[in-house]
């Protein structure tokens, strides 16, 4: 969806059990806050969630950092129960320090009620699901499964809660090891991409060098057209980020409108060829254009209570 972690230069474990964070070293804190000061400037808004058992929240947001944010910009600190992520957090109240809102609820799943109880619910589905895996209603409890044995609390009459810590899978390669090969293939994807583009180019314009011996001059004009159209639209389409596919189906349903029209006044032809393919354009068109529609429903009840 276009989010990006922020990686430190530095080798430190800090996942602690049950998924709750962990103390770490002065020299990583160090390294830590100088990152956060630098994305509190750019950023407009924070959610911080850490919590360390037994300890008060880690202090991740200075004032400083406050300060640096642009004016109108938010801080949810989810941690203000336990004293809170943010210096300035205040348990169950909102704090406006110089332009900045800092949301600092302890009773944030009651106040978005609806949205805890679907997630709730849908968290349910799929521990449903996962131990229903023949789809027959027939419970499998297959202790291996972390999920499942973590809920699990009584099994055949003994008293198995609490499960075991989860082991974690700690990397062993540094931040630049894991870099690297990405970047080296990433590069790879891009310049053979490139020579990919540059041999259908290629290949498209001795398609219309030969044409021109033999092609009238209206036709190689429209044929040129076309071949730009399909060209721009291709790059158009596919340099869209995947998460905005949705809305873009929405928006294309002007450009299928057009396609339709042209076609309709292309059926009224005395060739048979020009009429089949203006019915097939009209009824992929139309295919379209009703797709969009029902995203554009879809989305709009999205935004309804």
């Amino acid at each position: 969806m276009g989010a990006d972690f922020l990686l430190l230069d530095f080798e430190e474990d800090g996942s602690g059990s049950g998924g709750y964070a962990k103390v770490m070293s002065d020299e990583f804190i160090k390294a830590e806050m100088a990152l956060f000061a630098d994305q509190a400037k750019e950023v407009d808004i924070i959610v911080t969630t850490a919590l360390i058992p037994g300890k008060p929240a880690p202090t991740l947001i200075t004032q400083d950092m406050v300060e640096s944010m642009k004016p109108g910009s938010v801080i949810v600190d989810m941690a203000a129960e336990q004293g809170g992520n943010c210096q300035l957090s205040e348990a169950d109240k909102v704090v406006s320090y110089k332009g900045i809102n800092i949301i600092g609820y302890t009773d944030l799943p009651s106040r978005l009620a609806a949205q805890s109880s679907e997630l709730y619910a849908t968290n349910l589905v799929h521990l449903l699901s996962d131990m229903t895996p023949e789809k027959d209603g027939n419970l499998k409890f297959d202790l291996e499964d972390e999920v499942v044995r973590g809920a699990t609390v009584i099994r055949s009459g003994e008293v198995i809660w609490p499960a075991p810590p989860p082991k974690l899978n700690v990397a062993q390669q540094s931040d630049s090891q894991k870099v690297e090969p990405e970047e080296e293939k990433n590069k790879t994807e891009k310049t053979s991409k490139g020579f990919g583009q540059i041999g259908f180019l290629g290949i498209i314009a001795l398609v219309i060098w030969v044409l021109g011996f033999f092609a009238p001059a209206d036709f190689m004009a429209h044929f040129t057209v076309f071949v730009l159209a399909c060209f721009v639209g291709y790059q158009v389409i596919w340099n869209v980020t995947p998460a905005l596919h949705t809305p873009l189906m929405s928006v294309t349903n002007a450009i299928s409108g057009i396609i339709v029209l042209g076609a309709v006044l292309q059926i009224s032809s005395n060739s048979m060829v020009t009429i089949i393919l203006a019915t097939v354009s009209v009824f992929i068109a139309t295919i379209n254009i009703v797709g969009g529609f029902t995203v554009t429903k879809r989305m709009l009840q999205m935004f309804q209570k």
